[in-house]
């Protein structure tokens, strides 16, 4: 195999642990998931786990496999949009799916709040390329399309790439396509998520949307963006492709061919572009293979642009359908650089290669997908030279297009030596072996094909170089002798025959799955001569950083392995590895400063070396910086910051522009393609200097090929096709002389020709005269957590083992998934080629394969990979290399992880004096084992005895088996070998719990924890006459987290600390001073102080001090509800999370900033600060609202699950799910693991070394073992209360978008339906509602909360449910039977729930957890154990009166109970939890949340109170009365009939936004010639209103045919307008103002201090709010924007008064509405018009008839003439006609 020559100085690498140092391990390499690099093995610090850099064992290609994926969108509303008096609607469309909101009428600033939901199932790829638009159109109806006001687009990628794979609450700048110079046309808000299935989205939570949006801070951008983005050209240039597949897609042709037999090249090639959702082609080239087309495709879009990647294909044009050749996709990110010496997107002149489907034109291309750019490609299709320009436009500049159409235009010719110059290159490769060869492909001869680009393909036949006359033969030419060609010549072997496939051979069996191809010591090679433009250098600069990055990986896989296994000095190896990056880096700047000179390079060249130079040296000098800064501490910290190194690292190494293609191995068999594998060029590229050669050239390098395209996908992929060991070389013709000499030495060549003087022609075959015969000894130990293979849901495993040609087998263990086989397998007379030392330090590696032996065949469970510790015959066996250690391998299937085996591998030459020499094998011990031989005990884990305790609790939710019901389960546990049942459950269905708690057994263990076997739990069901059923299985694969260790020494530090706890109140005026915690030694008094939030009295008294602030409102107890308090708590809650998240961003600077300036010293210091200083923030942070707000009593609002902050609830009581059932294959999407339990088991275990002496205390119940103080588990009966307050983000159920809401609550045989009570067309439904449910523990433990959405007829739909285990809830020590509030009432809204006061609890909890205490003293004080805590003692009842009492007290112990030394632990706070919604059908996908909570009651207590009232509020009753005065300064929009002079007929609409219905005009103030208006006129709007959460409410039916109405919450906005009145044509919008009533700008004095900045400059303008004001009037502006620069200008002012009154209010004071009674206002003082309203139709119709219609008047009166004359003539005609003929 490979031998490199240098391998000698890895030794000395880890420097902490010599006695390992040559645990050889494997890597895997590459960008390829099919390749294992063997060449970067590095000595490994730690036997526990073969570390492979990269789990490329995953046999499976990854891309191309669709997966599910969700897009939601809300969108909330719209801003600033451009354009006079519109009706907006917003279109959302990702791909071809458009999705619209409703039309809302006359606004420019529309509210939707409307949420959309796109689901997918297609490949990543596909996706994150998909364009989402979003665009505003205004008036859109049945009839009209509508005219586009601006669009918004980026890709899925973006959003899918952004932090938690969201923008939440930002606004998207809409632009207008068609006129890029026109600046922004308005903004719109929306919130834009991506999920995957798996994916959890962190919402940050609904909080009410108060806060006034800074448009231009929250821009839809992502990070790094510049918020002005310009307009761009961008210039693709396509000059010519080569290397064409020899193909015709049209059947016509074919005929043709067959008649007339005329054959001209079967192509006809374009070139499409797609790029931002638009699309640009090329001209199409007739009949040709070598196109040239010299055009350029010009995209207009916005820079940066929000779209990644371009997609440019080769299309073959065809009268039916077009077929993609070959697709290429610019990554834009990858050839530009943002950075401040950054450079905008460039490329080439270079050529970019296009793979695809095989060469070989067929008339159904199965693989034609891989040609459309999905999945990995599996042959050379194309190449095609493109280049890239982009220039950003200045939209002031006259000659620009103002659209963004795509244009085409020629461009120049290119010169030949633009690219490059065109050199000949050598590819050399030999294959040394080629084993498990799949068995199904059958007998017949097997031949490999070698190819590069579109050299060695034998249906190309023969391709001959453009810049050389010379003839390159192909393949079929093989054997033509070749003659003439001397030593000297070397350089020039033009005539060199290509042979690029190795000769068939007939393979021989191997085992029962694999076949392998008997080589021996003949080994065939191929070679292969092809042309290419010389670009090496790019490639060796990628190759160096590669190599950089590849040792940085291995080490820092290195140190998280020490890390995990919990070795000592993490830190040093770091600091190794770190020093190592910064050589590297330095090293990197020596040699990538080469060549300059070179032809061909170009600007992209220039610049990425720039870049690469100024980045690699960035890294170097923080790799140092940080080296100095790695201490023990930081060592994790470090490690994150060097894994971005990593990544950075791996970004700059992949090159843009290619050179040189990849060169594809295939195999062919019977001249059918099977199976493939592909190697970069860039990996095999020799070069003189070490760092910048390939990572694999001229070495020996392990391939498995796989079965190319969709085929691939699951099961069918996993099986290897065929394993390679091949050496591969390929650089420069002329620098062939040392091809050779990586290959393992001792071998001849054997060549073509027959002639004497024919030394230069590469050998066709290599024969080995050295033969290392070996002895191959695998200690095969155990596995666990395999993969579920049967339907039992375990499986019968074995593993086979292959070794070159040889394979064996492990026995077969049946029923189980963490098989012990403890097996020594013995591969006896291994032959290897090669000289011995060189095997020594390189052997082949060894692959396992796991089956699962079923009757018939055996299932493919995964598969890992080893390298075997190697022996020479003149070595000594034994420490430090030999015996060798247990290691777990990762085992794969597929891409997934599927368990781990424990295993090791020696590799023993035989020499001289054969067998006698190897180290004896100990024969089989235990004679019922047969022939096996056992492990040997040097290697076998040391044991010794564990006691292991189980606690038997119960089992839940069994499902059924085989369709019947399980009635008497039992529990069986083993470990090792060894194990115990539980006690019989005699009726399941009756009591689930057993009788017996806990029984333990004694088992022998290894030492190491680390080797633990997994300890298996089964549940089986007894059937009648004796039968077992297994119902389900689960495998505790780590039992370190149950492992007892005695308490340690330090803990027993608590007893001589008594500490005070204080919390602080006004009476105390001695510790209001102590701000600061003092802790003090141990033998002192020490007091905490703990801030109170649980005061009334000092909000209040704060608050009469400061009684002149306008904005404080006086707290009023009878106001305040349940939501007063809930809303408040989310208030704190988004706050918090908030300063949390500056917190990270400080610290992240921070961290930067040390490794920036070295602050080597300071780091450590600083960083424990940070923990603390957590909290300190989040009160800081709710500090400001507390000065203006009143101090409510909160409780916790927790984003998530309840379960998530208390670890499940499971402090005694662990849940382990049983499974059953095959395990899922990835591509059997539906079988998941949830779908696989089949039940629960509930209890814990204990394990401990026996030979502890085990402290025991005087209470010690014996039958308990270490399970002590647990309750007993008879059944017991519970109240369980649930309280849902509300669900957020749906997913839709109905076509319309929406769903109709209700509560679905199931809870053993109770199941309560909602329906009545739902909520018609919401997504965000507030239910506020209650339930009360009588269960039985443990009968009925899981609580089943679902949402479903009513249907007028059919079944109603499920959208989504959340399960809660209340069984945990119900026993945990956290008590979450009953949150614990903040502070203790006995009336109001805070009134405390729970039967058992706080002190009752308090005494309980220290009766249980054996505590001294309560011991109340005078002064307010209460003692626990050594604790002492302060509180007031007073509480006022409802009267007024105030009592003693100790409960304030017991709640401040309780508030801080995980204080407690021993029994403490954090109690379940009063709170809400928002628990995901699941739909079973949708796996992992969230579909909605839902916010509650549910209390727990024994119903064997003091009964509890009445439930809660949560529900929503009541909108309040408004009336908002507004009198319109008068007007000023509008401007005036007609011109006099008479006198000509402007004049405009005034008026004024208003309305409350969203109620379009219920607009209000004043009269018209006729003949405003100053624009000044007297209208006195009142408009009087009713409305609904939320305080709470300042919207108003409306409810009215969608549409004429909606069953019932639906409610929308809209904030309260008053829109005035004014207008022009036109008698004839319709009205002139001139001017408009939007007040939002809670925050608008106070109205100015006068009409001259009236300014347009009162709108645009909203933000510094002192605001109000007409619900604190009640009362207000004052000058308003009106403003429209102006057609020509988009500007706003004022158009008029408006005197206003606002006067807000309650409901009660409005009625005591009726007003009429105009100037109509009662209260009436009197009529405007109007300059006098008496007989104006008689002449003013007049003066219009003079103005009609004489000006504006003239002509068109004169026209109609001489029709009408003419018509009058022709029915006079017509009337008479017959008459006078009569009289004439008689004469008369």
């Amino acid at each position: 195999m490979k031998r490199s020559k240098h391998r000698g100085q890895k030794e000395d690498k880890g420097g902490d642990e010599p006695a390992i140092l040559e645990t050889e391990n494997m890597l895997m390499g590459g960008p390829d998931p099919d390749t294992i690099s063997l060449a970067s093995v590095t000595a490994v610090t730690t036997n526990v786990s073969n570390k492979r850099s990269k789990p490329d064992i995953k046999m499976e290609p990854s891309s191309g496999r669709p997966m599910d994926y969700q897009v939601s969108v809300t969108v909330i509303e719209a801003r600033q949009l451009v354009g006079l008096n519109m009706d907006p609607m917003v279109c959302v469309e990702i791909g071809d799916e458009k999705k619209y909101t409703s039309m809302k009428e006359s606004t420019n600033c529309p509210y939707y709040n409307e949420y959309f939901v796109f689901d997918f199932h297609i490949p990543p790829d596909v996706m994150f390329d998909k364009i989402l638009k979003v665009s505003v159109i205004h008036s859109k109806n049945l009839l009209r399309s509508g005219t586009l006001v601006g669009s918004f687009k980026m890709d899925v990628g973006t959003v899918y790439f952004q932090p938690e794979h969201q923008f939440y609450h930002k606004w998207a700048l809409l632009s207008d396509p068609d006129d890029i110079t026109a600046g922004c046309k308005g903004y719109v808000k929306c919130d834009i998520a991506v999920v995957a299935k798996g994916d959890t989205i962190k919402t940050p939570h609904k909080a009410n949307e108060s806060e006034d949006d800074d448009i231009e801070g929250n821009l839809l951008l992502p990070e790094g963006v510049p918020a002005e983005r310009q307009w761009a050209r961008y210039y693709l240039k396509i000059y010519k492709a080569e290397g064409l597949p020899r193909m015709n897609t049209s059947i016509m042709a074919n005929v043709k061919k067959a008649f007339i037999g005329e054959n001209k090249d079967l192509v006809d090639p374009y070139v499409q572009v797609l790029f931002a959702g638009q699309k640009g082609k090329t001209s199409v080239q007739k009949s040709c293979y070598e196109p040239i087309w010299n055009e350029q495709i010009v995209f207009t879009e916005m820079f940066p642009p929000l779209c990644k990647r371009m997609k440019i294909q080769i299309r073959d044009s065809d009268k039916v359908n077009d077929v993609a050749m070959g697709t290429h996709f610019l990554d834009l990110k990858k050839i530009s650089n943002d950075g401040d010496k950054g450079f905008l997107p460039t490329l080439g002149p270079a050529w970019v290669n296009m793979y695809g489907s095989t060469r070989t034109y067929t008339l159904m291309d199965e693989y034609q997908e891989l040609n459309e750019g999905l999945g990995e490609g599996v042959s050379f299709r194309a190449r095609l030279l493109i280049s890239l320009g982009v220039e950003i436009l200045d939209p002031s500049s006259p000659d620009i297009t103002s659209s963004t159409e795509v244009q085409v235009e020629g461009v120049p010719n290119i010169s030949e030596t633009a690219t490059g110059k065109v050199e000949d290159f050598f590819l050399f490769g030999s294959f040394l072996e080629a084993t498990m060869i799949d068995r199904k492909i059958g007998d017949k001869p097997i031949s490999f094909e070698v190819t590069i680009g579109y050299y060695g393909n034998e249906n190309d036949g023969v391709i001959q170089p453009k810049t050389k006359g010379k003839k390159g033969d192909g393949a079929e030419e093989e054997t033509e002798l070749i003659h003439n060609s001397s030593e000297e010549e070397m350089d020039d072997d033009g005539d060199l025959t290509s042979v690029s496939t190795t000769p068939p051979m007939k393979p021989v069996i191997t085992d029962r799955n694999y076949f392998h191809l008997p080589y021996f010591e003949r080994k065939p090679c191929i070679y292969i001569k092809s042309w290419w433009q010389d670009q090496r250098r790019r490639l060796y600069n990628s190759n160096i950083i590669d190599n950089i990055a590849n040792k940085l990986e291995d080490g820092l896989n290195d140190v998280q392995e020490i890390i995990k296994t919990e070795k000592t000095y993490p830190e040093r190896r770091l600091r190794g590895v770190l020093e190592e990056l910064s050589q590297g880096c330095s090293q990197f700047i020596a040699l990538a400063n080469k060549d300059h000179n070179q032809s061909g390079r170009t600007k992209l060249d220039r610049e990425r070396l720039k870049l690469c130079l100024s980045e690699v040296e960035a890294i170097g000098q923080q790799a140092k910086t940080m080296r100095t800064q790695v201490k023990k501490s930081t060592v994790r910290d470090k490690l994150k910051l060097a894994q971005n190194f990593h990544t950075k690292l791996r970004f700059l190494a992949d090159e843009p522009q290619h050179s040189v293609p990849d060169v594809f191995i295939w195999m062919i068999s019977n001249g059918k393609r099977i199976a493939y594998a592909r190697v970069p060029s860039k990996d095999i590229l020799y070069s003189g200097i070490d760092e910048e050669r390939g990572k694999d050239c001229g070495k020996v390098k392990t391939i498995f090929l796989r079965i190319p395209g969709k085929k691939g996908f699951g099961p069918a992929g996993w099986t290897v096709q065929s394993k390679l060991e091949i050496y591969l070389w390929l650089g420069l013709n002329r620098q062939r002389k040392d091809y050779l000499s990586g290959l393992p030495n001792g071998f001849e060549e054997n060549k073509l020709s027959k002639g004497p003087g024919m030394p230069s022609s590469p050998p066709i075959s290599l024969t080995y005269m050295m033969k290392q015969i070996f002895q191959l000894r695998v200690h095969m130990y155990q596995a666990r957590s395999l993969f579920a293979a049967d339907s039992t849901g375990l499986s019968d495993p074995f593993a086979r083992v292959f070794f070159s040609t040889q394979s064996q087998v492990t026995e077969v263990l049946a029923e189980t998934l963490c098989p012990t086989w403890d097996q020594l397998l013995v591969f006896e007379n291994v032959e290897l080629f090669g000289e011995a030392y060189e095997l020594r330090d390189d052997p082949p590696i060894i692959v396992i394969e796991l089956y699962d032996q079923d009757t018939g065949k055996a299932d493919f469970m995964g598969r890992t990979f080893a390298k075997p510790l190697v022996k020479m015959a003149d070595e000594h066996y034994g420490p430090p290399r030999f015996p060798p250690q247990l290691e777990y391998y990762q085992i794969y299937r597929g891409n997934g992880a599927a368990g781990e085996m424990l295993a090791a591998f020696e590799l023993l030459q035989i020499g001289p004096n054969g067998k006698a020499d190897l180290p004896p094998i100990d024969g089989p011990t235990d004679m019922d084992r047969g022939p096996i031989l056992p492990v040997p005990l040097g290697i076998r884990p040391v044991l010794s005895k564990y006691r292991i305790e189980v606690l038997f609790w119960g089992l839940r939710d069994l499902k059924r088996v085989n369709l019947a019901q399980v009635d008497r389960p039992r529990v069986d546990i083993e470990c090792a070998g060894k194990g115990v049942q539980s006690a019989l459950i005699p009726n399941y269905k009756k009591n689930p719990n057993f009788s017996t708690l806990v029984k333990w057994f004694e088992v022998d263990l290894p030492e190491n924890e680390l080797l633990h076997p997994p300890l298996n739990i089964r549940v089986v069901d007894c059937r009648a006459f004796g039968r077992y059923t297994l119902v389900g299985s689960n495998a505790v694969t780590s039992l370190r987290k149950f492992i007892y260790r005695g308490s340690d020494k330090q803990a027993n530090n608590w007893s001589t600390t008594e500490e005070i706890i204080v919390v602080s109140m006004e009476t105390e005026p001695a510790f209001k001073k102590m701000d600061t915690v003092v802790k003090l030694d141990s033998c002192s008094e020490a007091v905490i102080k703990v801030e109170d939030d649980d005061k009334d009295e000092k909000g209040k008294k704060k608050k009469r001090k400061k009684g002149d602030e306008p904005e404080e409102e006086e707290l009023d107890e009878s106001m305040l509800d349940w939501w007063s308090k809930y809303f408040a708590s989310i208030e704190t809650l988004t706050e918090a999370l908030r300063a949390q998240e500056a917190a990270l961003s400080d610290s992240e600077e921070k961290e930067d900033m040390d490794i920036a300036h070295g602050g080597a010293d300071d780091a450590p210091a600083k960083a424990p600060k940070r923990g603390k200083g957590k909290k300190d923030k989040k009160r800081a942070a709710v500090d400001p609202f507390e000065k203006k707000k009143p101090k409510l009593d909160e409780l916790k609002v927790y984003p998530k699950e309840l379960e998530s902050e208390f670890d499940n609830f499971e402090d005694w009581l662990h849940t382990f799910y049983l499974f059953r059932g095959k395990g899922g294959d990835d591509d059997d999407q539906n079988v998941t693991d949830e779908d696989r339990i089949v039940g629960k088991f509930k209890g814990s275990l204990c394990m401990y070394k026996v030979s502890d002496d085990l402290p025991r205390d005087m209470s010690f119940d014996s039958n308990l073992g270490m399970f002590q103080n647990i309750p007993n588990n008879d059944p017991v009966n519970v109240l369980v209360r649930i309280y849902v307050v509300r669900a957020t983000d749906l997913h839709p159920a109905d076509i319309n978008g929406k769903a109709d809401p209700y509560i679905a609550i199931k809870l053993g045989k109770t199941e309560i339906k909602d329906k009545e009570n739902y909520i018609s067309k919401q997504l965000n439904p507030l239910f506020g509602k209650s339930f009360d449910v009588e269960a039985t523990f443990p009968m009925d433990s899981t609580l089943t909360v679902s949402i479903y959405d009513w249907d007028l007829v059919g079944t109603d739909d499920l959208i989504g449910e959340t399960k809660v285990d209340l069984e945990n809830r119900f026993y945990s020590k956290h008590r979450a039977t009953c949150g614990i509030s903040c502070s203790y009432a006995i009336h109001g809204y805070n009134v405390w729930r729970d039967p058992m006061k706080p002190t009752h609890v308090l005494a309980k909890l220290c009766k249980d957890g054996k505590l001294d205490g309560p011991h109340y003293g005078p002064g307010g004080r209460v003692k626990v154990e050594n604790r002492v805590f302060m509180a007031p003692t007073e509480i006022e009842d409802e009267n007024g009166l105030k009592k003693q009492t100790d409960e304030h007290l017991a709640l401040t112990v309780l508030r801080h109970w995980d204080g407690i030394p021993k029994a403490g632990c954090k109690l379940v706070p009063e709170h809400v939890e928002t628990r995901p919604l699941l739909h079973p059908d949708k796996p992992g996908i969230e579909q909605g949340r839902i916010e509650m909570w549910v209390d727990l009651f024994p119903k064997d207590k003091t009964a509890p109170g009445p439930a809660l009232d949560i529900s929503p509020r009541k909108p309040k009753k408004f009336e908002l009365r507004v009198i319109i005065w008068n007007t000023d300064e509008v401007v005036l929009e007609d011109d006099d009939i008479f006198t000509g002079e402007k004049s405009s007929d005034i008026f004024v609409r208003g309305w409350l936004k969203g109620q379009q219905e219920d607009k209000q005009d004043t009269d018209v103030h006729y003949h405003s010639i100053t624009g000044e208006g007297n209208f006195n006129w009142r408009f009087i709007y009713p409305f609904d209103y939320l305080v709470a959460e300042e919207k108003i409410v409306i409810s009215k039916k969608e549409s004429m045919f909606a069953w019932d109405e639906t409610e929308y919450k809209i904030p309260p906005r008053l829109n005035l307008q004014v207008w022009d009145a036109d008698h004839f044509s319709a009205d002139d919008f001139l001017g408009a103002i939007e007040l939002d009533l809670n925050r608008f700008p106070r109205g100015a004095k006068t009409a001259k201090q009236c300014t347009i900045e009162m709108v645009t400059n909203e933000a510094e303008m002192p605001l109000v709010s007409i619900f604190k004001q009640k009362r207000i009037k004052g000058w308003w502006p009106f403003v429209a924007r102006n057609e020509e620069d988009d500007e706003f200008e004022l158009t008029g002012k408006v005197e206003a008064e606002l006067h807000l009154l309650t409901g009660e209010e409005a009625e005591k004071s009726p007003a009429g509405d105009g100037r109509n009674e009662p209260d009436p206002l009197e009529k405007p003082n109007r300059p006098d018009v008496a007989l104006l309203w008689f002449l003013i139709p007049l003066k219009a119709a003079k103005h009609l008839v004489c000006d504006q219609y003239r002509w068109l008047t004169i026209k109609i009166v001489t029709a009408l003439l003419l018509l009058a004359i022709l029915g006079l003539f017509l009337y008479n005609m017959p008459g006078y006609m009569v009289k004439k003929m008689l004469g008369a």
